[in-house]
């Protein structure tokens, strides 16, 4: 079982599962910096100003806090601002990725374009008469 289980981890398939999974986190990281510090700064001074991490929909009455983290001590909050945020992360993401795709896919396209192409095969009359050559020679 042991034995088994050591060529299981140490497939190819599991080792780049492995590798993907940890630049997939450090990417992610990535992005959330750039949503948090470079995108949503600037879609708030287009929209005047406005901090989508602080939207929220008050669900107690007793919630007077103008930000979310002191609405939250106070009671029951709905705090759309930071899903909004998170679904513009996952638009960037979706389409960091679709680009890198689309490139990866650009390249072996012309890769395929750059390999020759093999050769076409002869048509039917062509190979009865090797045939025929092929049996006087013998």
């Amino acid at each position: 079982m042991l034995k088994e289980f050591k060529e299981f981890a140490l497939k190819g398939n599991v080792v780049d599962l492995a590798i993907g999974v940890i630049i997939g986190a450090a990417f992610g990281k990535i992005v959330d910096s750039m949503v948090g510090d470079i995108f949503m700064p600037l879609i708030g001074a287009i929209v005047g100003g406005l901090n989508f991490d602080n939207y929220f929909l008050a669900l107690s009455k007793s919630v007077t806090a103008t930000n979310v983290a002191d609405a939250a001590k106070q009671g029951a909050v709905l705090a759309y601002g930071k899903f909004l945020t998170v679904s513009i992360n996952f638009v960037i993401i979706a389409w960091v990725l679709f680009m890198v795709v689309k490139g990866m896919n650009r390249l072996k396209q012309q890769q395929a374009a750059e390999a020759p192409a093999a050769p076409a095969e002869p048509p039917a009359q062509e190979k009865l008469l090797m045939e025929i050559r092929d049996l006087l020679k013998k």
